[in-house]
């Protein structure tokens, strides 16, 4: 009968690995198995390895942490194709395990028999990164209200960290844990006050991991903040007359956008050729029957409101200017005459203007025709009084001259006489 061996422990200390160190002596030789610690992801594939020294072609079998035999000296003894015997050699057995879960968590078993059996446990450790978070709301969030929002990561292990950030700015929230068997579901709640300016922020929820390597799952959400519409009247641009066209868009927000927009004349009806096409109302061929005061009206769950606008259509006026001749005598000026077309109903339809044949009414043309006689006949007065005025001052000067002569004539008729009379009169 073969002597019992006597076994030695040998202690070592713990490397990075967590390696452990088991010698089996057997004199005069040393038999050790030894097992290393493995970190996988979920889903990955990791590797078991048992390194032997001084192996001398015993027993060695692999067992699972339920203690089921997985191998046996290199042959399979479980029915599951996940584990795979890759390497068996006298310094190293090696197997793969593909598709890992956290139920395959715990220690395998590297077991060398000898007369004494001994062991080491390789200890399998599985992480489960972060899915990227949801973002959930308990309550639509209303203008003037505040909303709660809460980021949820359902399953990590080791726990998730989640943070909320808001223009680059984190924001502290509640955070709570729940364990789910292996894995952790980890929450953060916030509760933020909100206006309509608000509508459409971005808010975003961050999940970092060790798993991740410092890279973070990150869920984007925009607050969706409800309010009452604004309604504003865009106004044509100009002036406008009888025959052009009219349209006016309404121009609406809100939170949600209304669906109906109503159109009305305040104390009148629409005309008959309005049409209504969403927010916009036109109007062809405008008349002054038109003028009115035009509403534009939206409501939604929260509110209504309303603008208006005023139409005031002016007569198509067309202007004509007129140069009358003169004569010499006069300044010619230009004559503006506003001349206004005549137009009638459209007897099929009361709110027409339809432009009638005769473009300038008899009594303008009369009146026209007035003025230039009138004018003409000033034209003339004027004339004929210049010229008597201008022929009478020479008459005037011409008999002055002749009073001077008749003097000198009779003074050489009366020679001397004439001297003494001056003589008498220096005395």
């Amino acid at each position: 009968m073969r002597p019992g061996p006597r076994s030695l422990l040998l202690p070592t200390p713990l490397s990075l690995s967590l390696r452990a160190l088991v010698l089996l002596c057997l004199a005069p030789r040393c038999q050790a198995v030894q097992a290393e610690n493995v970190t996988v992801l979920e889903g990955g594939t990791a590797q078991i390895s048992c390194r032997l020294q001084n192996y001398d072609g015993s027993i060695v079998v692999i067992q699972n942490p339920r203690r089921q035999t997985l191998f046996f000296n290199g042959t399979r003894a479980l029915k599951d194709d996940r584990f795979q015997m890759v390497l068996f050699t006298p310094r190293l057995v090696r197997i793969t395990l593909t598709n890992v879960s956290v139920s395959d968590e715990g220690g395998y078993f590297c077991q060398l028999y000898t007369d004494d059996t001994h062991h080491q446990v390789a200890t399998l450790s599985v992480s489960v990164p972060p899915d990227t978070p949801t973002v959930e709301v308990r309550q639509e969030a209303v203008e003037g209200g505040e909303v709660e929002l809460t980021c949820l990561s359902p399953r990590s292990k080791p726990p998730a960290t989640l943070r909320w950030i808001r223009d680059r700015r984190e924001m502290p929230g509640v955070v709570s844990q729940q364990e789910n068997g292996k894995t952790v579901s980890v929450s953060s709640t916030i509760r933020l006050s909100v206006e309509r300016k608000d509508n459409g922020a971005a808010v975003s929820c961050e999940a970092s991991h060790p798993a991740l390597g410092g890279q973070k799952r990150v869920r984007h959400y925009r607050l969706d903040v409800h309010f009452a519409p604004t309604v504003r009247i865009i106004p044509p641009p100009g002036i406008l007359r009888e025959g052009d066209s009219l349209s006016l868009t309404c121009s609406i927000t809100g939170n949600p956008l209304p669906r109906d927009v109503q159109w009305t004349r305040i104390n009148d009806t629409l005309p008959e050729r309005a049409e209504i096409s969403g927010p916009t109302l036109q109007v062809s061929r405008l008349s002054q029957s038109h003028n009115g005061t035009y509403l534009c009206q939206a409501q939604n769950n929260y509110g209504r409101a309303a603008d208006h606008y005023t139409l005031l259509v002016y007569e198509n006026v067309s202007v004509t200017t007129m140069v009358l001749p003169t004569s010499h005598h006069a300044t010619s000026h230009p004559i503006t005459l506003l001349i206004t077309p005549s137009y009638a109903p459209d007897p099929r339809d009361p709110g027409a203007v339809i432009e009638t044949h005769s473009a300038v009414p008899y009594a303008v043309i009369g009146g026209v025709l007035a003025l230039l006689v009138f004018t003409i006949i000033c034209v003339l007065i004027i004339t004929i009084w210049c010229s008597v005025r201008q022929k009478g001052s020479y008459l005037t000067h011409e008999a002055s001259g002749l009073d001077e002569h008749g003097e000198v004539q009779e003074a050489f008729l009366n020679g001397n006489d004439a001297s003494q009379g001056k003589k008498e009169y220096l005395l």
